[in-house]
C-alpha cells in the first residue's frame, strides 16, 4: 500500500464510509471509477469485498491509499461480472472522504 496519510479516526466495520476510487486489474485494465461517475460511493466498510473491510478500517478520514488486494480477499475464483476475471489480483486508489460512524441504541 502507498499514498497520504490524514490524522484522524478509522472507521470501523459496522460504519459506513464516503469514498472515491478507481479500480484496475494488475495489468491497468480499468473496471471501476467513481470519478467518472462524479460522486463518490458510500457502502457499509463491512459490505464490501475482504480486501475493502480490512483496508478502510486502517485508514483515516482523508488518506488516499493505492492497495494490492490478492485474489482471495478480492473476488476469488468467481470473479466479478464480465470485468474481473477470475482468480484475478485487483488494484484501487482510495480515498476515504468520510466516516458515517454507525448509530448504536443504547438499552
Amino acid at each position: 500500500m502507498t499514498g497520504g496519510e490524514a490524522n484522524g479516526f478509522k472507521p470501523t466495520a459496522v460504519d459506513t464510509v464516503v469514498v472515491d476510487y478507481v479500480g484496475t486489474l494488475i495489468d491497468g485494465t480499468e473496471f471501476d471509477n467513481s470519478l467518472k461517475r462524479g460522486q463518490p460511493a458510500i457502502f457499509p466498510v463491512g459490505g464490501v469485498i475482504k480486501g475493502w473491510t480490512e483496508i478502510l478500517q486502517m485508514m483515516t478520514k482523508g488518506a488516499h491509499w493505492k492497495v494490492y488486494i490478492p485474489s482471495e480477499l478480492g473476488y476469488g475464483e468467481s470473479g466479478a461480472g464480465g470485468s474481473i476475471p477470475p482468480n484475478a489480483a485487483l488494484v484501487f486508489e482510495i480515498t476515504l472522504q468520510d466516516i458515517k460512524p454507525a448509530i448504536t441504541v443504547k438499552q
